[in-house]
């Protein structure tokens, strides 16, 4: 019986050791065997020791001394390459890391047009990418304007500060790029990709993310995503509406088609405000206009309002995170929401608004394909 115990004691300590993954301020103080390690411009490969080593006499050559004019009166150690630059039609693997392990944090600010900047993530050895998105949708800006986000996953801060906490595990690669579709301009981007070298479990999914657009004409139920096969959970809805009629526009439900579900879905919500959980047209009783807000699940953190000129449309941007109550689904799921407003006499209007929609889920590989994405014309914001 001694040695049962004994066995059963290391079992328990073996299971309890720490792989820095999952932090919270409960578990801050937990010592942990995992290695932290970063990737920026100033150290391209995030290995040990390897950081701020450009040479302002590299001035001139491609992407590895972008700042040694700024620095010429300083010298190797101080602020040389803290960006890169992506010429148009161009594309940059900006992170490349072996695993196991799991990025726990990204900070980045890219100029230019952000609906022209597309980021794809790869893990292990895909050939396609889990995650494929314009920049700016990825982190709730798909409008291509700032608005301040606070969230739990996702903040955007002043001035264009993307940030993301989104754990992303990986076993034995992760590869990140960037591309600049545009023809004409060249984009500078300023990043940071923090992760940790831990043990990975069996039980870890993989981060996927998705982008779509429903430009009006397209029907009134605009598809977020459709052909997940797998085991997985969805875990959260960036959208942005762009509005082309007056009234209120936010009456559509969402609706989850999950493990065969075919006409009838299983979870169907009550309204596209009660599935960003506000409530009554996101209407301030006081003021009567709508209002913004930002909170650790979900808000409405972007209104931009007609300006009685150029902007003549209402654009919306919310978002929602399934942090604590994941969409678990064991072999498919679709997701849809509907394009809903008002009639005279009470009744719904099946609108034709323009829709962009990123959808964020974990999921056991392989993943289905995705559809191509939109052509330049089709990703500009006007």
């Amino acid at each position: 019986m001694l040695s049962l115990l004994l066995v059963w004691a290391g079992l328990c300590s073996a299971q309890q050791k720490f792989n820095g993954l999952d932090m919270n301020m409960g578990n801050l103080s937990r010592l942990s065997d995992a290695k932290t390690r970063s990737i920026s411009p100033e150290n391209f490969s995030g290995a040990k020791g390897k950081g701020g080593m450009a040479d302002v006499k590299d001035k001139g050559k491609r992407n590895v001394a972008n700042a040694a004019e700024q620095a010429r009166d300083l010298g190797t150690g101080w602020k040389i390459n803290p960006f890169i630059i992506i010429n148009p039609k161009e594309t940059i693997t900006i992170a490349e890391m072996e695993g196991p392990g799991a990025i726990q944090q990204i900070w980045m600010t890219p100029t230019g047009n952000w609906n022209f900047s597309i980021i794809r993530f790869y893990w292990d050895d895909e050939k396609t990418p889990s995650i494929e998105a314009p920049v700016g949708a990825f982190f709730g800006m798909g409008w291509g304007e700032y608005a301040h986000m606070n969230s739990l996953a996702v903040t955007v801060n002043p001035g264009s500060a993307f940030n993301c906490y989104w754990k992303m595990p990986f076993r034995k690669k992760c590869r990140i790029t960037m591309e600049n579709i545009n023809d004409l301009e060249p984009m500078r981007l300023y990043y940071q990709v923090n992760y940790t070298l831990t043990d990975v479990g069996e039980d870890e999914g993989y981060f996927h993310a998705q982008y779509r657009r429903s430009s009006p004409g397209n029907g009134s139920v605009h598809t977020i995503i459709d052909g997940i096969k797998g085991k997985g959970q969805y875990v959260g809805t960036y959208m942005g509406v762009g509005v082309t009629n007056n009234g209120w526009w936010g009456e559509g439900e969402i609706k989850f088609y999950m493990d065969g579900d075919k006409e009838y879905a299983t979870i169907v919500g009550t309204g596209t405000e009660d599935y960003f959980c506000g409530s009554y047209n996101f209407e301030n009783q006081k003021t009567h206009e709508y209002q913004e807000f930002s909170t650790a699940y979900a808000g409405l953190h972007q209104v931009s309002r007609p300006d009685g000129l150029y902007r003549s449309q209402h654009r919306f941007g919310m978002y929602r995170w399934h942090i604590m109550d994941p969409i678990r689904f064991d072999g498919d799921l679709k997701v849809t929401i509907q394009d809903l407003g008002w009639h005279s006499g009470g009744r719904y209007l099946a609108q034709h608004s323009d829709i962009i929609t990123v959808a964020y889920w974990y999921q056991r590989e392989p993943h289905g394909t995705y559809p191509n994405l939109p052509g330049k014309d089709a990703l500009e914001v006007n």
